[in-house]
């Protein structure tokens, strides 16, 4: 099911925003690539900062001016701090916060746009690429990992920490797999994670792009625990004292601080067996026919331009396309599945 709705999804572009995200972009490059090769490697190193504990590593997703969004080098430098740190016998386990008001509000699609506008390709790919890898490496990562979701929490923000064993939610977390209200497809694991949620909620999230708060990510499952935002140096202080690769002691430390969940009256958790009628067809047009969220979904004042402008107007063909395999001239992206399996 949610393979077909990615299809479908991916049929759409959508032009919304594109020329201020040119120009930020063209902004941000021109000032970056004016510094000297050494300010340019301290540039992208400082994109993640590490704070080191005796027994615990922390990354901090660190680009707050355009909320933490993960570029080419965010990943390459995860992967390798966290390959490192694996096979680190003095290093129990790993943790990931975001500085500023944002864990981290997805993919870098400005410079996505950028790459493409110059038909940049091989960057684009290298992109994806390295995120995907290290997105894999997470979800296979043989020490604990907790991740604090304290602020904006979308897209790629998603897929770079709820492959991982705690999630921490708070009462500033928003949550939201946004990607097809701008004409991207999900990714980054979120058909995975979605599918594995509560009916049929993750077809309702994926297709809508609406928002979850903390406590609404804890009650289906994507956080393993909740904790108010005031909490969070006190959980910071304790993960750094403790001594230990025991995933039971660092829960223990986290439910210490942790808080009871209690839903808004107007959360959509209420209102999920609505959701399982109508977003458990086989086909959008069904879901969208059954549901009256056309307005919602695509009637906006934002008057985007969809390509096809209808889903009527797309083909099995069109959809099998993105299915298809790629020439001999595009390898596959290669993740290293052979030697290290998914945990379930």
């Amino acid at each position: 099911m949610m393979q077909r709705l990615k299809a479908a999804l991916l049929q759409r572009c959508n032009n919304l925003h594109i020329h201020s995200l040119r120009f930020l972009n063209q902004y941000h490059t021109r000032n970056l690539y004016s510094l000297p090769d050494t300010a340019i490697t301290d540039e992208l190193d400082n994109q993640v900062l590490v704070e080191g504990k005796a027994w615990s590593r922390a990354t901090i997703l660190n680009r707050p001016s355009v909320l933490n969004c993960l570029s080419t080098a965010m990943g390459a430098r995860l992967q390798k701090l966290y390959t490192s740190w694996e096979n680190n016998p003095d290093i129990g386990f790993v943790a990931m916060k975001g500085s500023g008001k944002a864990f981290c509000a997805g993919g870098d699609i400005v410079t996505l746009l950028s790459y493409d506008k110059r038909r940049e390709m091989e960057d684009c790919k290298e992109f994806f690429r390295t995120l995907y890898t290290y997105i894999y490496i997470l979800g296979t990562y043989l020490k604990p990992h907790v991740a604090l979701l304290n602020g904006i929490t979308m897209g790629g923000g998603a897929g770079v920490s709820i492959p991982g064993m705690f999630r921490v939610a708070t009462d500033k977390t928003v949550f939201a797999t946004s990607e097809t209200l701008i004409g991207f497809h999900l990714d980054a694991g979120a058909l995975f994670f979605l599918s594995h949620l509560p009916g049929h909620l993750g077809e309702y999230l994926g297709l809508t792009g609406q928002k979850l708060d903390g406590a609404e990510m804890v009650s289906c499952g994507l956080a393993t625990h909740y904790a108010h935002s005031s909490k969070l140096a006190l959980i910071e202080e304790q993960l750094g004292q403790l001594d230990t690769d025991d995933p039971s002691v660092i829960e223990t430390s986290l439910e210490k601080y942790s808080d009871l969940v209690h839903l808004d009256n107007i959360s959509v958790l209420h209102r999920i067996e609505i959701i399982d009628k109508c977003f458990s067809h086989d086909t959008v047009e069904e879901i969208i026919d059954a549901s009256g969220v056309r307005a919602r979904m695509v009637d906006k004042d934002l008057a985007p331009k969809w390509n096809p402008p209808s889903l009527e107007q797309v083909s099995k063909d069109m959809v099998e396309h993105y299915f298809s395999p790629l020439s001999k001239f595009e390898p596959d992206l290669e993740l290293p599945t052979e030697l290290r399996e998914a945990f379930t």
